[in-house]
């Protein structure tokens, strides 16, 4: 019986490299943005609103980190 082995390297070039580059750049843009906006719209509530939702000033930045980096 016989067996026939095919291996392929998949050769990158300079052009998928870059857009690889490219696309992390607007990956990490765009998670920048979502935790600006969590930040600024929580930092602008009143501390009785905060307080309703259960969510004291310090957790702001790590609520704004979650919801950019982690979800």
């Amino acid at each position: 019986m016989a067996f026939l082995t095919d291996t392929f390297s998949a050769q990158t070039t300079f052009a998928d490299k870059l857009s690889a580059i490219w696309a992390r750049l607007l990956e990490a843009q765009a998670k920048r943005a979502v935790y600006s906006s969590t930040v600024h719209e929580l930092s602008a509530l009143s501390s009785r609103e905060l307080r309703d939702l259960g969510i004291h000033r310090s957790m702001i930045r790590s609520i704004a980190h979650e919801a950019a980096y982690k979800g």
